[in-house]
């Protein structure tokens, strides 16, 4: 019989990848809500549209490289790409920290979005935990982002008052050299580590899931996800500063208390989507709040009060948004390529970004707040487009079970009998692995637990 927890060292691994990922996505964050400032008094040459540019600059390197590292990871090893993808992380850091000119700036955070270590993290975090507890690592490992990324909303403007921006910039060079300590004292090294279909990319797989629609519904709404993200804060420390008259400084204040609250408020709506069944309507009516919040601030983003009536609804309906398409690529995928769905999707993420920061930069240095708000809001709107056209989710769950080494024969035969247990959707067997899509209201577990090894 398996243990029904993870072991000691499945949660060492865990929450030490975990606490990489954070390290590297909290250094990619710190500066966004203080940069557009920094940049704009200090750094000569400045344009909005390159201020969107070296904010964004990071998400093509990332978007570009995070597959192929990912792939590297298999042949040359985890530990080492990982290492390399932090070391140029911080080597970024210091050419953005040295940087004095917005030029520097770019080069800076496109070195840093080139240590794109986040599928070698997934792949080495497969390694490291048995089959029936991957799931629960990789969302233990997923949560990071949402919690670096709030952590760095309210530090940012803190730490620009403290060290300044170019002080952030050495921060996140620390940061990352202590993901490498972590790596090295925190991180076991796995026995064996191989290829697994539901954390890595698979090329020959790339084809199906582009041209999947209901997975380039998904991609289509992270990338726009990330482009509104990345233009509002081209333009929002300026609202908040020369609009409102809030201090740069004081901008964590407004911040703090949105992003608390609409942690909790995200809860019942998660709730009602998996438990309740309602998945679609919460999810459009998430991307219908999403343009409202933009709509907000067209009208009112020269008052606090406005703005921050604004971001509660950004971040309610952000933090709904990112929590939802993961479990949704998730079930749209192909049984047996969620890791190459995953991978296409990140890229999309990275890239939403890239293509937010400049074209918000673009639009602010052309047409002020009204035109970074107009886009994010038209962003929204066909977002909501797309997303009301797609089919109900099926509430199904991923699940895998180690059935050990076999010829194509045998892995036929016993593909055949676990589609027989009561609850099993789908079925792959691959590479001593079953992959399958489990109805968990129907699921019959002891079952299906005869057939692992």
């Amino acid at each position: 019989m398996h243990q029904n927890g993870m072991t000691p060292g499945e949660r060492r691994a865990t929450f030490s990848l975990a606490a990489i990922y954070a390290l590297r996505m909290l250094g990619l964050f710190l500066i966004l809500p203080v940069f557009a400032l920094y940049a704009h008094d200090h750094l000569p040459g400045s344009t909005p549209m390159l201020i969107g540019l070296a904010i964004g600059a990071y998400g093509l390197s990332q978007a570009v490289l995070q597959i192929p590292f990912g792939m590297l990871s298999d042949r040359i090893g985890r530990k080492p790409v990982i290492i390399a993808g932090l070391l140029i992380f911080a080597v970024g850091s210091v050419v953005a920290a040295l940087a004095d000119s917005i030029t520097g700036v770019i080069v800076g955070r496109a070195l840093q979005g080139s240590g794109a270590i986040a599928a070698a993290v997934m792949a080495l975090a497969a390694d490291l935990t048995r089959e029936e507890h991957r799931t629960k690592a990789m969302g233990v490992i997923g949560m990071t982002i949402g919690v670096s990324f709030a952590l760095a909303l309210i530090a940012g403007p803190v730490l620009s008052g403290w060290i300044g921006v170019p002080g952030i910039f050495w921060l996140t060079a620390v940061l990352a050299l202590g993901g490498i300590a972590v790596l090295r004292f925190g991180v076991p090294q796995p026995v064996e580590s191989h290829f697994h279909r539901d954390t890595e990319a698979m090329p020959v797989k790339f084809m199906g899931v582009l041209k999947d629609v209901e997975l380039l519904r998904l991609n289509f709404g992270i990338l726009v996800l990330h482009a509104m993200l990345t233009a509002s804060f081209v333009a929002l420390p300026f609202a908040l500063r020369d609009q409102a008259g809030l201090a740069a400084g004081q901008h964590w204040q407004v911040y703090f208390p949105v992003l608390v609250i609409a942690l909790v408020l995200m809860v019942p709506f998660i709730i009602v989507a998996e438990k309740k069944r309602r998945m679609k309507e919460v999810f459009v009516g998430a991307i219908v709040l999403l343009g409202l919040s933009q709509l907000t601030l067209l009208l009112l983003y020269d008052s606090v009060a406005g703005i921050t009536l604004a971001l509660l609804m950004f971040f309610i309906s952000f933090n709904v948004l990112e929590a939802s398409l993961p479990s949704l690529i998730s079930k749209a995928a192909p049984v047996d390529g969620k890791g190459t769905a995953l991978g296409i999707y990140s890229t999309s993420q990275f890239l939403g970004a890239f293509i937010g920061g400049i074209a918000g930069g673009t639009l602010y240095g052309a047409y002020g707040f009204i035109g970074v708000f107009t886009l994010c809001a038209v962003l929204a709107g066909a977002w909501a487009a797309v997303a009301s056209a797609m089919a109900s989710p099926r509430y199904l769950k991923s699940h895998l079970l180690k059935v050990g080494s076999m010829d194509d024969n045998q892995a036929r035969v016993l593909t055949e009998r676990i589609r027989q247990v009561p609850g099993v959707v789908e079925v792959v067997v691959a590479e001593g692995t079953a992959y399958l899509r489990v109805d968990a209201q129907l699921l019959d577990e002891a079952a299906l637990s005869e057939f692992s090894k």
